[in-house]
């Protein structure tokens, strides 16, 4: 446990002592009221920490997730509540999940993206420049090992660092072009190759 799950654990310890203060003032002489409203909460409070637990399950009901085909060629996008469509992509082997842009040229990674792959920004020698709707950015050349979307994997592919602020990494149009089929239907996008 760090510093911030003691500071967690002493929030609720003060709460449960402030709310058992006052049941036990309130329900002086009416204990068996008092222990059926305290089981009521207690199971109300288990109903809440299980459904905190279960999200990532109802998440992935209420959200569409990304789907590959047996085949693993063809990749479904669905569309993102912000209307956006994301992909979860293998980069040299750790996942890095990107928007998928066809008004980007090429694949462009963020500072932190690129530490994620295995990259050091810091030592990346930024020699071009991309225009952005923020204005310039510099922006550093690389080479991906590995690049895997579904069941597709590409190797040595070219990619930017952006050294500006972006909000995530971008899937552009050098990346796109690689598939045989890129159509938008039903609220999803779907990459065939």
């Amino acid at each position: 446990m760090n510093g911030q799950d003691y500071g967690h654990l002493a929030y609720l310890v003060v709460l449960l002592v402030a709310v058992g203060s006052y049941m036990l003032v309130s329900y002086r002489g009416r204990l068996g009221q008092m222990m059926r409203h305290a089981l009521l909460w207690a199971l109300i409070f288990v109903g809440l920490i299980a459904g905190i637990g279960l999200w990532d399950n109802v998440k992935g009901i209420l959200v569409p997730q990304q789907q590959v085909s047996a085949a693993g060629t063809e990749i479904t996008l669905p569309r993102q509540p912000d209307g956006h469509y994301y992909a979860n992509v293998q980069v040299n082997g750790r996942p890095v999940r990107f928007l998928v842009d066809t008004g980007a040229s090429q694949i462009v990674l963020t500072r932190e993206a690129a530490r994620e792959v295995g990259l050091d920004p810091d030592k990346l020698v930024y020699s071009g420049v991309a225009g952005t709707a923020n204005g310039q950015v510099r922006i550093a050349p690389v080479r991906l090992d590995s690049l895997t979307l579904g069941g597709v994997t590409d190797h040595d592919v070219r990619a930017m660092v952006n050294d500006g602020a972006l909000v995530a990494p971008l899937l552009g149009m050098d990346y796109l072009e690689r598939f045989g089929r890129i159509e938008i239907s039903g609220g999803a996008l779907h990459l065939i190759r």
